[in-house]
C-alpha cells in the first residue's frame, strides 16, 4: 500500500511537470504569433497574396517572415503545424484534474456544506460542466454575434462569472476556480481541435487540389485565436490560484475571479496595442492596478464559513473516522497541534501568518483526521513542513506520523487512502 502512495504521489509530480512544460509551449507559440501577426508591416516587394512581412533577430541570425492572408499561390513543401502543445495541455491537465480532485474529491473537490452530494455525483458535475462552456460558446461565435467580437467577448465574460458563481455553490473554493480555469482551458483547446485545426485543413485540401481557398476559414480561426489570447492569462491565473487562499477561500471569490479575467483583458490590450504599433495605452496598467486593488478589498471579507467553522462540532466522514480511530492518533494530535498549529490555525501566531496556508487548519483531532495524507507526505514521509523545521519537529514524531497513517491506511481501499 505505501509503495503504492508513493508512487501515487510521483505520478501526480510526472503528470503536473508534463502540464506545466506543454503548458509553457502552448502560451509561447500563442503569444509569439499574436505579437508577429499584429507587428507585420507592408512592403513594395510582398509577393501576390501577401499581408505583410517582418524581420526579426534572435540567437545570433535574422528572420524574414511573411504572412499570407488566406493562403499564397501554391502548396509549400514543408508546412509546420502548431497544435499538439494545446491537446498534450488539455490531456494531462484533465489527468492531474482526476488525479488530484477526482481521486481525492472527499477533501478537495465536494464541499458538504455548500451542497449535500455523494463523491460519484460530484466528480460527475465536475466533468459534465467542462463541456458546457464549449457547447454554448461555439453556439454564439456561430451565430451572427461572430460578427460582433466585443459583444461576443461580453457574453463570454458572462458566461465565465456565472460558472464561477456556480462552481462555488457546489465545490470547495479551492476546486470551483480550478475548475473555472479547466472550464475555460476547455474552450481553447477545444477551439484549437474543433475549429482552428479544420479550417486550416480545408485551406491547404483547397491548395493541394488547385483551389482558391476561401478567406471566411482564416477570418474564424483568426477570432478564435484572439479570443484564446486574452483568455490565457486569467487561467494561468486560475491554475496557481490554489497556492493563495486569500484568491479561493473567500466569500467573493467567484467575484475575485472576474475581476481576474478583466484583468487578463486590460494586460492584453496593452501588449497587443504596442505590438501593433499604435501606441502604448498606459490606461491600460492604470485600470488593471485599480482590479487588483478591488481583488484585495474583496479577499478582505471573511473567509467561507467551513475555513472557521469548529471541526469538532461536526461528524467525521468514513475516511476521516478511519484515521481518527486509528493507533496512535492519540500521540500524532498530541504533536502536530504544536508543531504545526502556529500557522495552520483559524487565527495563525506566526509572524506574517494571517490566514492558515492554503486554508488548511490542523488545530482539532477533527482537523488532523481530515488532513490526514497531507500530513503524512509533508511531514512524514518528508520533511517539507514545518518550513525550515522552524517548529523543531523530531524524527520520531515524524515516524509516530508514518506508523500512523499506515495503519490506519490498512483499511481504507487504494482510491480512499490516496484522498
Amino acid at each position: 500500500m505505501m509503495d503504492l502512495i508513493i508512487s501515487w504521489e510521483w505520478l501526480g509530480f510526472a503528470v503536473r511537470w508534463l502540464h506545466v512544460i506543454t503548458a509553457i509551449a502552448w502560451i509561447g507559440s500563442s503569444f509569439y504569433f499574436v505579437a508577429l501577426d499584429l507587428g507585420l508591416r507592408k512592403a513594395p516587394d510582398l509577393p501576390a497574396g501577401a499581408h505583410g512581412e517582418e524581420w526579426q533577430v534572435h540567437g545570433g541570425g535574422f528572420y524574414h517572415i511573411r504572412k499570407y492572408l488566406v493562403a499564397p499561390s501554391q502548396m509549400p513543401e514543408h508546412l509546420t503545424w502548431f497544435k499538439w502543445e494545446s491537446y498534450v495541455t488539455w490531456l494531462s491537465g484533465a489527468a492531474l484534474l482526476m488525479i488530484v480532485y477526482w481521486a481525492g474529491a472527499e477533501l478537495y473537490l465536494v464541499d458538504a456544506q455548500k451542497a449535500d452530494l455523494a463523491i460519484w455525483q460530484g466528480i460527475a458535475i465536475s466533468a459534465a460542466s467542462l463541456t458546457i462552456g464549449w457547447l454554448v460558446y461555439d453556439f454564439l461565435c456561430k451565430s451572427g454575434l461572430g460578427e460582433k467580437p466585443t459583444f461576443l467577448m461580453v457574453l463570454l465574460f458572462i458566461l465565465l462569472v456565472a460558472m464561477a458563481y456556480g462552481y462555488n455553490q457546489i465545490f470547495t473554493g479551492r476546486a470551483a476556480l480550478l475548475h473555472l480555469g479547466a472550464f475555460t482551458a476547455t474552450i481553447m483547446t477545444a477551439n484549437v481541435f474543433f475549429v482552428i485545426m479544420p479550417n486550416q485543413r480545408i485551406v491547404v485540401k483547397d491548395l493541394q487540389e488547385g483551389r482558391a481557398p476561401d478567406p471566411k476559414y482564416g477570418k474564424i480561426a483568426k477570432l478564435r485565436s484572439t479570443h484564446n489570447n486574452y483568455l490565457t492569462l486569467p487561467v494561468l491565473f486560475l491554475m496557481l490560484s490554489n497556492h493563495y487562499p486569500l484568491a479561493f477561500a473567500t466569500k467573493y471569490n467567484w467575484l475575485i475571479a472576474g475581476l481576474v479575467f478583466l484583468m487578463g483583458v486590460t494586460i492584453r490590450h496593452y501588449f497587443n496595442t504596442m505590438h501593433a504599433r499604435k501606441g502604448k495605452p498606459i490606461w491600460t496598467w492604470f485600470a488593471t492596478a485599480a482590479l487588483f486593488a478591488a481583488i484585495v478589498w474583496l479577499s478582505n471579507s471573511p473567509l467561507d464559513q467551513d475555513t472557521y467553522e469548529e471541526s469538532e462540532a461536526r461528524d467525521l466522514n468514513r475516511t476521516e473516522q478511519v484515521f481518527a480511530n486509528a493507533e496512535g492518533f492519540e500521540e500524532v494530535t498530541g504533536v502536530i497541534p504544536g508543531r504545526c498549529a502556529m500557522c495552520h490555525s483559524r487565527e495563525p501566531g506566526y509572524e506574517g501568518i494571517y490566514h492558515a496556508p492554503k486554508n488548511i487548519l490542523l488545530e482539532t483531532p477533527a482537523d488532523i483526521a481530515k488532513n490526514a495524507r497531507l500530513i503524512y507526505v509533508q511531514a512524514g514521509l518528508t520533511v517539507a513542513m514545518p518550513p525550515a523545521n522552524v517548529s523543531y519537529m523530531e524524527p520520531e514524531e515524524r515516524q509516530l506520523v508514518r506508523k500512523w497513517y499506515r495503519d490506519a491506511a490498512k483499511n481504507l481501499p487504494f482510491t480512499v487512502a490516496m484522498d
